[in-house]
């Protein structure tokens, strides 16, 4: 790829950005959210066509029209954001747009299963693939959609952020195949914030810093601290910010919450001032309890109580581990979706109040770093990042007693996660009662005073700060046992 450029209205996405990939490489592409590494990896899969620039494939000219052309000429394509027909069977979206046929036309599902059934397997899986892709959590769904890219037998596969979502079991499973992958002459584009990732993996990485290539290092050749300088051009302070916590009065208390099939009798407390993690498997049933929790999905017997009879209709906010289906209204702008659950801060009656709504978004795009020309920007236009921020943004906005973050820097940089930690902290120091939900084991570490461990469904162990350790934590996640 040599000097790709790629405009939008209003934001110069990319400016004369060089790409070069070998055969039988892992390749990072790394830089902050906005940088310009999705729009840089849509270019090459034809989801959008350059203004400037040229692109040649085994020495050919490349150009797609459509990610279908790339896709015919070998290359695949795992989007931060989930590409799948949630109606549609977990074997029906790994062959989806070729699916095998018997004759006159009719689909040979026997042969569609055999395909998923094959890729699951080699992924080391196990997700049945006739359930509905609908019926499975974001994890899950991440999966399917890189069993799909693994099925397509891709001489190029990029990954965008593969492992946002994944366990520390499903992340080892999944590097296991990109090695074996490279070892076949595979090339790998490669983009996540987890540098322990990049590291474990790449061969070479290519840094990105407001649309420009800065440059191409081999990984012996670049320290972490000199990458994290390449992307973020300052240097990054300690990630976590320190804590002196002070657990105040119980603002929330769940007893004996139990959902068939999903979890059974969880119990516990959250108190003001203090960050609470949770952890354990993807699948043990986290964000499930978090949902019923907050009034989303039932559950059949139990409590939830809110503590605070001042609370109200402020009591709880949730930050969703899918910003995309559940966090956003995607056609609408970055004001527009911050005030939405906070019109009562910025209406006088039954009528708007443009200037307070403004004033209201620009603020938090301003607290929150959010990378965007004008809080009129339309989410749907912003990096997964950026997205992320004003999810959280429009639930701080709303002052409530209780916020439960459920992945919540999942895709975000890591200038940007040492933000997003400092306001966790600081919502803290104001007395907000704080539950983390993360699968990134050295978040909850660095940020909880405590750590709950969900396993099958049921809270079986917890640890204080000083109590936790990473083995603790994997080992209670993994058996449900604390020794």
């Amino acid at each position: 790829m040599e000097g790709i450029s790629k405009f939008f209205p209003g934001v110069k996405a990319l400016e004369g950005v060089c790409l070069e990939l070998f055969p039988g490489e892992v390749h990072a592409l790394m830089g902050e959210n906005g940088a310009g590494k999705s729009t840089l990896m849509k270019v090459l899969g034809g989801v959008h066509q350059p203004n400037e620039g040229t692109m040649t494939l085994n020495g050919r000219p490349y150009a797609p029209a459509l990610p279908l052309d790339a896709q015919r000429s070998g290359i695949g394509f795992i989007h931060q954001e989930l590409k799948l027909a949630t109606n549609m069977t977990v074997a029906e979206n790994i062959s989806l747009g070729r699916m095998p046929t018997r004759g006159w036309g009719v689909v040979d599902f026997q042969a569609v299963n055999r395909i998923a059934a094959e890729a699951l397997e080699e992924l080391g899986v196990a997700i049945d693939p006739m359930v509905r892709v609908g019926h499975l959590n974001v994890a899950m769904q991440q999966m399917v959609e890189i069993a799909k890219a693994i099925s397509l037998q891709s001489t190029i596969l990029i990954m965008d952020e593969p492992t946002a979502s994944l366990s520390e079991r499903e992340t080892q499973a999944l590097f296991d195949i990109i090695k074996k992958l490279r070892d076949g002459g595979v090339s790998i584009v490669y983009i996540s914030h987890r540098m322990e990732e990049v590291y474990a993996l790449s061969d070479r990485i290519t840094v990105l810093r407001d649309g420009k290539t800065v440059g191409t290092w081999p990984l012996r050749d670049l320290a972490e601290d000199q990458l994290v300088c390449h992307m973020v051009g300052r240097e990054v302070k300690e990630q976590f910010p320190s804590r002196n916590s002070s657990a105040g009065v119980a603002e929330l208390r769940v007893s004996g919450l139990t959902r068939e099939g999903a979890f059974q009798d969880v119990s516990f407390e959250l108190f003001g001032g203090e960050i609470a993690g949770m952890g354990g498997l993807v699948g043990a049933g986290r964000t499930e309890i978090a949902r019923a929790v907050l009034g989303v999905d039932r559950y059949d017997s139990g409590e939830v109580e809110v503590c605070s009879p001042q609370a109200g209709r402020h009591a709880i906010g949730y930050i969703t581990e899918d910003r995309k289906g559940d966090g956003l209204v995607l056609g609408l702008s970055i004001e527009d979706n911050i005030t939405l659950p906070n019109l009562d801060q910025v209406s006088n009656g039954l009528f708007l109040q443009a200037d307070k709504s403004k004033r209201m978004a620009e603020r938090w795009v301003e607290k929150l770093r959010i990378r965007t020309p004008s809080v009129k920007q339309a989410v749907a236009n912003l990096s997964g990042g950026n997205q992320q921020k004003v999810v959280i943004a429009k639930w701080i906005a709303r002052n409530c007693r209780v916020l439960i973050f459920d992945e919540p820097t999942r895709g975000v940089d890591i200038g940007a996660r040492a933000e997003i930690y400092a306001i966790i902290e600081e919502l803290a120091q104001q007395g907000v009662a704080i539950l983390v939900i993360s699968s990134d084991l050295p978040e909850l570490l660095g940020l909880s005073d405590r750590i709950m461990v969900v396993h099958q469904g049921r809270i079986s162990g917890e640890f204080t700060r000083d109590e936790a350790t990473p083995e603790k934590v994997i080992r209670c996640a993994f058996t449900g046992e604390t020794e």
